[in-house]
């Protein structure tokens, strides 16, 4: 899942003749992006959230395009909806461990891998009073794949059936073995909807209704506030507030940076700039509200596009590898609010393995300076990159400019940076179609597993070594990358059932990636909440969901 959204001792005296033109970039953006408002609009709802109210107001940039489960792929979106349903599978709190939520256990699986058989809660009610069962949650899981939204393509490429084989017990049978499965089935998209409130037909879709069997009920839905109250008769732990009201500030980062300074809102979410951040940081830092930090689930990355000169040549992939100071765009572009990565698959589980850094170090000079020569370019004769990304994104835009000084004045004019800015729509279709040589981009995970970093961007179904990726996620991730045993190695992970043998197939998948050097890890998200003294059970899940229920003032 692209977005566009990012959250964002010293070497500084042997850096001092880049840094002034970095500073010039740092300075404008915080010019741009960081003005004080003279005032901060208020919620509409700050009448029922003020003091002595147990309603809690939570302020967001980014308002759902949708809350159809079966169109919603946007995280503001897939937020509200983990709060509004349930589905058959969800996370312990702030870990990727899974565990059943409308299952009663997790699923008995077949031995050939292809039929998963789940049990499901008895006593739950839909919130227009539906029962729920298993016909009901075959319902929904067939119009998440038959009515054709967004994420369709989740359940789409891999169920074969879906059909309720007792009154409470649903059984999926799966075109091929997919380990990840059961994964899949805690995307937040998954949930059960009632029948009675939605169709099933290819398009037919309610964007702004939500009937679920969650601890909330979708209350208002307007253009720059949502209101959700408590379900009364939901099956699990009661929401421990009396309600959530979300205030959304239309993508302007400084007034909801402002509301939140000055007491408007209980809560700031996504997103907040850099520079704000560390405003943020430092007063919770001193006690005047508190932060709530998790490892992120993102990751931010070089794409080389191998089929455009220079980056046909290997060589000069594996220079830009070992150029990239990680330590440096960690500390200048995101103030130490980022985490550097060395593996397309982020810290957060267990397979990661810090390839690069063990094939390549961190800023490794003398290691590009030697690459460079051996593919035959010079200070006379550079290599030149164009670097494209996204227009509103103000921290690649200084990514990009710390990585074209730094090549400057590391390797004496042999590598040559082109920062180029283009609109996002543009930027992404562009990417998918090959045209950029390399790019700053970003991936958010569709659901939580190592799988869903590395066959989305690396898997290709069609392709050669010669032509490289001509079908598949390695062309529309912008690195046309072509490996058949990388190709093979991601297909046995995907039926392996085994968690060490899948681990050790991971290491070799992250070993090789680092080897051809189709995309280069930079950062991984560190995500924040800010929260207001008084408030209490705020949590973040490494998917980026707020747990609302476990909140109270």
């Amino acid at each position: 899942m692209l977005h566009g959204l990012s959250l964002f001792p010293k070497r500084f005296q042997s850096l001092a003749k880049y840094l002034g033109l970095f500073g010039l970039c740092f300075l404008l953006a915080v010019g741009c992006n960081g003005k004080q408002q003279t005032s901060a609009p208020s919620p509409s709802t700050s009448a029922s959230s003020g003091a002595g109210s147990d309603r809690v107001t939570v302020g967001m940039t980014v308002k759902p395009r949708t809350l159809d489960p079966a169109d919603s792929y946007e995280i503001a979106g897939l937020n509200l909806i983990y709060n509004l349903g349930d589905t058959l599978y969800t996370y312990e709190p702030g870990t990727t461990n899974l565990k059943p939520q409308l299952a009663k256990e997790m699923p008995k699986i077949s031995a050939d891998g292809l039929t998963y058989t789940i049990p499901l809660r008895e006593n739950v009610t839909f919130q227009d009073g539906t029962p729920f069962n298993a016909e009901a949650m075959a319902f929904s899981l067939k119009r998440f794949i038959e009515n054709g939204g967004k994420p369709s393509f989740l359940l789409k490429d891999v169920v074969e059936e879906v059909k309720a084989t007792g009154a409470n017990e649903l059984s999926v049978k799966l075109k091929q073995p997919f380990s990840a499965f059961t994964a899949v089935l805690a995307y937040a998209g998954t949930c059960a909807v009632s029948p009675k409130a939605y169709e099933l037909g290819s398009g037919k879709f309610s964007p702004s209704q939500f009937v679920g069997t969650g601890p909330y009920k979708l209350a208002e839905f307007s253009s720059d506030s949502i209101r959700l109250t408590p379900y009364e008769n939901y099956w699990g732990e009661k929401p421990k507030n009396g309600g959530i009201d979300l205030q959304i500030y239309g993508d302007n980062s400084a007034n909801l940076f402002n509301a939140f300074r000055t007491g408007a809102i209980d809560i700031a979410y996504q997103s907040i700039e850099p520079e704000q951040l560390k405003s943020l940081s430092d007063g919770a830092e001193k006690g005047q509200w508190q932060a709530v930090e998790a490892s992120g689930t993102a990751v931010n990355f070089l794409a080389l596009n191998r089929k455009q000169a220079p980056l046909d040549k290997l060589e000069v992939r594996q220079a830009i590898a070992a150029l990239i100071d990680r330590n440096l765009i960690r500390d200048r572009v995101f103030q130490g609010e980022a985490e550097p990565l060395y593996s397309l698959i982020p810290t957060t589980f267990d397979v990661s393995q810090p390839s690069f850094e063990k094939a390549y170090g961190n800023a490794n000079i003398a290691k590009a300076n030697e690459l460079l020569a051996k593919a035959g370019y010079s200070a006379q004769n550079p290599a030149v990159v164009q670097l494209w990304y996204p227009s509103s994104s103000t921290p690649r835009s200084l990514v990009a400019a710390t990585l074209k000084a730094y090549a400057e004045k590391e390797l004496g004019g042999a590598l040559k940076f082109e920062p180029q800015a283009v609109e996002g729509a543009t930027f992404f279709k562009n990417v998918a179609d090959g045209i950029y040589a390399a790019t700053l981009s970003n991936w958010y995970p569709d659901f939580l597993d190592p799988d869903n970093y590395i066959n989305p961007l690396v898997a290709c179904s069609k392709g050669t070594e010669t032509e490289g990726c001509t079908e598949g996620g390695a062309k529309s991730q912008g690195s046309s990358y072509w490996n058949k045993d990388v190709n093979e190695e991601i297909q046995q992970q995907r039926k392996e059932k085994d968690a060490a043998k899948r681990k050790e197939i991971f290491a070799k998948i992250q070993e090789q990636i680092a080897a051809d050097v189709p995309y280069i890890p930079l950062w991984q998200n560190k995500e924040y909440i800010f929260v207001k003294n008084g408030v209490e059970g705020v949590k973040l899940n490494p998917a980026q969901s707020i747990p609302f229920a476990s909140i109270k003032k």
